[in-house]
C-alpha cells in the first residue's frame, strides 16, 4: 500500500470495495513487510475499513427484514434504504 492519505474516502467505498482493500491490509500486516508508521497508517484505515463493512452489513440486514411478503407467499417489494444514513 502506498500513501495512505491518496486513499479513496471509507465513506465512499462499496462493500466490495471495502472488503477488497480491508483483505489486502490485512495480508501485508500480517507478512510483515511494512515499516511501522505505515503499519499504523494501515491499521487505522483498517478499523474504519471494518466499520464500513459492519455498517453496510447492518443496512442490508435492516432491508432483508424489511422486504415484505404478499399473500402468494412471494416478496412484495422492500423499502428503500439511504446507504448514508447508517
Amino acid at each position: 500500500m502506498t500513501d495512505t492519505t491518496a486513499a479513496p474516502d471509507v465513506a465512499a467505498l462499496t462493500f466490495e470495495q471495502a472488503l477488497a482493500e480491508l483483505e489486502t491490509l490485512v495480508g501485508r500486516l500480517e507478512r510483515g513487510d511494512v515499516p511501522l508508521e505505515e503499519s499504523i497508517a494501515a491499521y487505522e484505515r483498517g478499523e474504519a475499513l471494518k466499520a464500513r463493512c459492519a455498517g453496510l452489513l447492518s443496512i442490508a440486514e435492516a432491508r432483508v427484514e424489511k422486504i415484505r411478503v404478499g399473500a402468494d407467499g412471494r416478496a412484495a417489494g422492500t423499502e428503500a434504504l439511504d446507504p448514508d444514513r447508517a
